[in-house]
């Protein structure tokens, strides 16, 4: 007992500040003691039924109720007693001394006729005001758009930091996956073959991608119920602050765990010795890998009722750019139905941009598996026989002196050979912004249909439509079944007013 009446005296000291502050508080009150009691000014009494005994100040000690009381026919309240147990004991005799119930007593006081008038009052002056809700408080919700974004933001940075297990299954993901695929390519040669082994390398750093998106939309969708069945009816704040800040608070953990992946991945395949500029734009393609994949959940799973129906999609989604980016097959083998998928796959541009930082301008040496092996005419030796070819196409000879078994190497760098793939080393920039593209792509659409699907419930308008292709086809009939339908619900509210 003394653990709940100190928790109810809290309470009430919190919400006697709040109203010190100007906020109106409105709440139910049952049993209070004495002391709680008097920490109201204003109360509604109503007896059984709904019915008001009583509606008005309290006063200092709850004199002002009392003497109400005690002035319409009630027994005075003693000094050691409790004044809500005093009103509750009188009302629920039903009747005052004179035998007039507390309903009727209270119709017929002069301050029943006090608040009337006071209604009245309030009534007749905000009659002829134009009253713009909007206007006056700044648009629907109570606060501005930039401070709910803010908030909101904060509040789910808050409650990602109270989910460590997520936290470290994403981060424990990235960095394990890079691992794995790190030492699975482990310094690969400078031959034709190894510079396939960087392009795959980088290729199967793609295959967590969906894994870590079906991550995020349970998240996601936890975050979604509890915003749409409680505070957006509450109008606790717009749902553009909901859709911000659950595509923002995903940024800072994307950062790490881009890093992660470059630590884990990179130097295990190309070691240190590349310089800073190349280090510091594979970090960041890295980086962006990570932001792509959470928008990406975030665009799957805005307008789609939950994670299985969105895993659907998101699958199909990330097959199609993983297959038709360029590595399982290049774009000049494509049928030319699926260049299309070659050019909006955003892995094409990410895969380019990568691997060409990597490895581009690295010198080729062709193993004795990949050379071209001939035998020049009598009497010249390998480089005299090539050498006007070998100023046109380029490639290199291995013994340019040799006079039989000429050994031709297609390639002499990796430009080269990554052309063949249409992989640029000039490009990497372009493709680095390309992928930004993407990201916003991705955030844009996931705002538009979480509008369009759970805000403005764009499925309702085509439902609305049937309906009233249906309704044409009824007739008047159907008009006419209508308003008698309505006509016993109008009577009956009627009564009731």
């Amino acid at each position: 007992m003394l653990t709940s009446a100190q928790s109810s005296w809290s309470i009430i000291s919190f919400l006697k500040r709040l109203s010190s502050a100007g906020q109106a508080i409105l709440c139910t009150i049952h049993q209070p003691s004495a002391i709680l009691f008097q920490e109201f000014d204003r109360l509604l009494f109503l007896a059984r039924g709904g019915r008001t005994v009583y509606f008005g100040e309290l006063g200092e000690n709850s004199r002002t109720l009392l003497d109400y009381f005690e002035s319409n026919g009630a027994r005075q309240c003693g000094e050691d007693e409790n004044p809500a147990e005093y009103m509750l004991e009188i009302v629920n005799a039903g009747k005052n001394d004179n035998g007039q119930d507390w309903f009727d007593v209270w119709k017929g006081s002069e301050e029943a006729q006090g608040v009337q008038h006071q209604i009245d009052q309030l009534h007749e002056s905000k009659k002829h005001e134009n009253l713009n809700l909007a206007e006056e408080s700044g648009g629907e919700f109570a606060m501005p758009l930039t401070t709910q974004i803010v908030e909101c933001t904060y509040r789910a940075f808050q409650q990602y930091w109270r989910m460590p297990s997520y936290v470290f299954a994403k981060f424990g993901l990235v960095t394990i996956a890079g691992l794995f695929i790190g030492f699975s390519f482990y310094k690969p040669n400078s031959t034709q073959a190894g510079m396939q082994t960087v392009i795959f390398s980088v290729f199967m750093v793609t295959t967590i991608f969906s894994s870590l998106v079906q991550q995020i939309q349970p998240l996601f969708i936890t975050q979604r119920s509890l915003y749409e069945s409680r505070e957006r009816p509450s109008k606790a704040y717009s749902w553009i602050a909901f859709m911000l800040a659950n595509i923002t608070v995903e940024i800072p953990y994307g950062i790490v765990a881009g890093i992660l992946t470059f630590a884990s991945f990179y130097y295990p395949v190309i070691g240190v010795h590349q310089s800073s500029e190349r280090q510091g734009l594979v970090l960041l393609f890295c980086i962006q890998i990570l932001l792509y994949t959470s928008t990406f959940a975030d665009m799957t799973i805005a307008a789609l009722p939950n994670a299985e129906t969105a895993s659907g999609l998101v699958s199909l989604l990330t097959l199609m750019s993983i297959l038709f980016n360029g590595v399982l097959q290049t774009p000049s083998q494509l049928p030319k139905f699926w260049m299309f998928m070659y050019r909006v796959s955003p892995f094409t541009y990410w895969v380019g941009g990568m691997t060409s930082t990597m490895v581009g301008g690295r010198e080729v040496t062709c193993s004795a598996a990949e050379v071209s092996v001939f035998d020049p005419p009598s009497g010249q030796t390998c480089a005299e026989y090539l050498t006007a070819f070998l100023n046109a196409s380029g490639g290199a000879l291995q013994n340019p002196s040799a006079t039989s078994d000429c050994r031709f190497c297609s390639y002499t760098n990796a430009d080269q050979f990554l052309a063949g793939s249409s992989i640029h080393y000039s490009e990497r920039w372009r493709n680095f912004g390309i992928m930004f593209a993407f990201i916003g792509f991705n955030a844009f659409i996931a705002v538009l249909t979480y509008y369009l699907f759970r805000v403005a419930n764009l499925s309702s308008f085509t439902g609305l439509f049937s309906k009233t292709k249906a309704g044409k086809k009824v007739g008047d009939g159907a008009e006419m079944a209508a308003q008698q339908s309505a006509h016993p619900g109008n009577r009956s509210g009627e009564k009731d007013v």
